[in-house]
């Protein structure tokens, strides 16, 4: 079993900057990524659902992506202009990648 070292980073952000954040990941040659609907959560606010929004414009996305552990700081860099002042949170998890390239 070939298990390579990564770096989880996980996004959480309003999603009409989905855009701009993504950019900003492709700009750190971070290519590899997946967006979530968030359907609700809770937090400094209280609690919130997506039922009953009319428009995407005040839901919540997930970004999340694998990164080698060289690439996180470059992607942090990157993201932190977009994610800094909005509402959202990162969260950054060791993981292993199974898989002949790795990430």
């Amino acid at each position: 079993m070939d298990l390579h070292d990564a770096k989880r980073v996980e996004i959480i952000i309003e999603a009409p900057l989905e855009r701009r954040l993504t950019e900003a990941m492709h700009a750190a040659d971070v290519t590899g990524y997946t967006v979530l609907p968030v359907l609700g959560g809770s937090g400094e606010s209280g609690a919130w659902s997506r039922e009953g929004q009319v428009s995407r414009a005040s839901g919540i996305v997930s970004v999340v992506c694998l990164v080698s552990p060289e690439q996180l700081d470059t992607l942090l860099e990157a993201i932190i202009p977009v994610v800094g002042s909005h509402i959202g949170a990162v969260s950054i998890t060791d993981a292993k990648v199974l898989g002949a390239s790795g990430v």
